[in-house]
């Protein structure tokens, strides 16, 4: 990381504008729609260049928290007394080549046109000769739903062709339905998840694994991945160099899998068919590929900035409820900048407003019984990497930890009569909210998209595979003075215009009344979770729950 210790112009202005535009507009209650502007305002300014890690943007954005932290009264949330836990990442800058034998000798693919690859190996250069191509169907071994696509074939060394997602299988009785009892229906497992294909690549000895993106499973157009995997991304740094890993990690369009599978004269979509079946087996292509990877390696220290607030109970202190933002993005990519405004100025700035609210019940002789962390992470957008190094190297106990609450995007489009749980049915924190709500006058509603698998995609989840229950809400689909399908037509607009793209910036429709209102919901449920004294639990049927209950004997 470059280190910096000057303000840019840039920065000093953009600090300077943020107590007017608070000043400007109205406040609501504990939680200001004025502040949330104010503050994603400055985040998402030229100033922070795209918030990457291990950039000037990363600097400038762990001395804005860090003072905004120490403005607000709260205390280093690290026990050595400082607002930073560090994250060691290595950064890795990828340049590849695919090439084909075989069947497939003639095709000839462009990166980033037509594939992405990266490896997480700590490697100069990582290369793979030419090794058979398997397709794996989904790639996925589930024994709780009688599910193997590897059928026992050997696959080490050779380079697994995967479809993106869960299997969709059809209901039995209703096969215009998908069957709620196989991989829960429309809702993604993480069986569908990017991570645990390359994972179970790297289990069973793959050489290396290629994903065959398609818009509707994955839930995004291939111009999203390669603004996520075309640039330098990021792993946490280990000893062995991340050895265990699968070597080469590659995303293949559509059309350009088709091909490919056409010259060793297979057809793609009736082999996306087969796999549909129990009884399909891997199919060994006639042809094989090689992959060459040049590497630039940037070992980079970078930081979660985290602040607190101590429990005002004597026994009770030592338990912790858990807020978190992740404050990266994409960063600048050639002369672009990735804003992130919505992803995740918004959430980060919801997560200084909620932290304010508690310090000033604090103030006025109401602090929590129980101590609240506000964790600002890095490098979600590389893998969830700043939580899963929280959750790794603690800074207290998992075991006294009660719960995480993680803001990942807010409303920006006006208040609703519902807000949307994501991931319904893992736990009893969906009841206490929507206990919550009804003090708000509305009702949590479980994603319209259940599908694109966002229970797995933000920092939350980290939290969730260690055993700690998670909560993650999004917006509200019936927004107040809007047509029923005013909220769909926003959140497809954002996919297709700005998700992940420079234009993710402030838009002059936004209205963050709805953010405030929501953020003021989950400031209500944290009150009552950290002057609570039960434990929220597990469903009983989560596969989280064997974790917790590790836990707990722990406690």
């Amino acid at each position: 990381m470059r280190s910096s210790h000057r303000l840019p112009w840039q920065l000093a202005l953009a600090c300077a504008v943020l107590p007017l535009i608070a000043q400007a507009l109205p406040s609501a209650g504990k939680i200001s729609p004025a502040r949330l502007l104010a503050h994603t305002t400055v985040l998402s300014s030229d100033a922070f260049e795209g918030r990457a890690p291990g950039s000037a943007g990363e600097i400038a954005t762990v001395r804005y928290l860090t003072d905004q932290f120490k403005a607000l009264g709260l205390q280093p949330g690290n026990p050595d007394g400082s607002y930073v836990q560090k994250v060691p990442l290595l950064g890795i800058s990828s340049q590849p080549a695919l090439t084909f034998g075989g069947c497939a000798a003639g095709l000839r693919l462009q990166t980033p046109a037509d594939f992405v690859a990266t490896s997480s190996l700590a490697r100069e250069q990582v290369a793979v000769a030419d090794s058979p191509l398997v397709f794996v169907g989904y790639g996925i071994q589930a024994p709780e739903y009688g599910w193997d696509d590897y059928k026992g074939v050997d696959v080490r060394g050779k380079i697994l062709l995967m479809l993106v997602g869960d299997p969709p299988l059809p209901d039995p009785a209703d096969p215009g339905k998908l069957d709620e009892h196989m991989f829960r229906g429309r809702a993604m497992t993480y069986y569908g998840r990017w991570t645990y294909k390359f994972e179970i690549a790297a289990a069973k000895g793959a050489a290396g694994a290629i994903i065959v993106h398609e818009t509707g499973p994955a839930g995004y157009g291939f111009p999203v991945v390669v603004s996520s995997w075309y640039k330098e991304n990021f792993t946490l740094r280990t000893n062995d160099g991340n050895s265990g890993n699968v070597p080469v990690q590659s995303w293949l369009q559509r059309e350009s899998a088709q091909a490919l599978f056409k010259a060793c004269g297979e057809d793609f979509d009736e082999l996306k068919q087969a796999a549909l079946r129990r009884d399909f087996k891997p199919l060994e292509l006639a042809g094989s590929a090689a992959f060459k990877l040049d590497q630039i390696l940037r070992p980079i220290d970078s930081q979660n900035v985290v602040a607190r607030l101590e429990g005002a109970d004597p026994h009770r202190k030592r338990d912790w409820l858990i807020y978190s933002a992740h404050w990266d993005h994409l960063g600048r990519q050639g002369d672009q900048i990735y804003h992130g405004a919505a992803d995740n100025a918004a959430g980060v700035a919801s997560l200084l407003e909620i932290a304010r609210a508690f310090k000033q019940d604090a103030k006025a002789g109401r602090g929590p019984a129980r101590s609240v962390l506000f964790l600002a992470t890095t490098a979600e957008e590389s893998g969830l990497l700043g939580a899963r190094h929280y959750v790794r190297q603690p800074l207290y106990p998992l075991a006294r930890t009660v719960a995480n609450i993680n803001i990942d995007g807010i409303n920006n489009f006006g208040p609703t009569r519902d807000i949307t749980l994501v991931g319904a049915g893992q736990s009893d924190l969906e009841a206490r909210l929507s206990q919550a709500a009804a003090k708000q006058g509305r009702r949590v509603v479980a994603e319209a998209r259940p599908e694109t698998g966002s229970y797995f995609r933000g920092d939350h989840f980290e939290f969730a595979r260690v055993g700690i229950p998670v909560l993650n809400t999004s917006s509200g689909n019936d927004f107040q003075g809007r047509s029923a399908q005013f909220a769909k037509q926003k959140f497809d607009e954002y996919v297709a215009n700005d998700y992940h793209k420079p234009s993710d910036v402030i838009k002059p429709d936004w209205n963050l009344a709805g953010g405030a209102q929501d953020m003021a919901l989950l400031y209500l449920l944290g009150r009552g979770l950290a002057n609570g004294n039960n434990w929220p639990r597990f469903a009983s049927g989560s596969e989280f729950r064997p974790q917790q209950d590790s836990l707990l004997k722990a406690r």
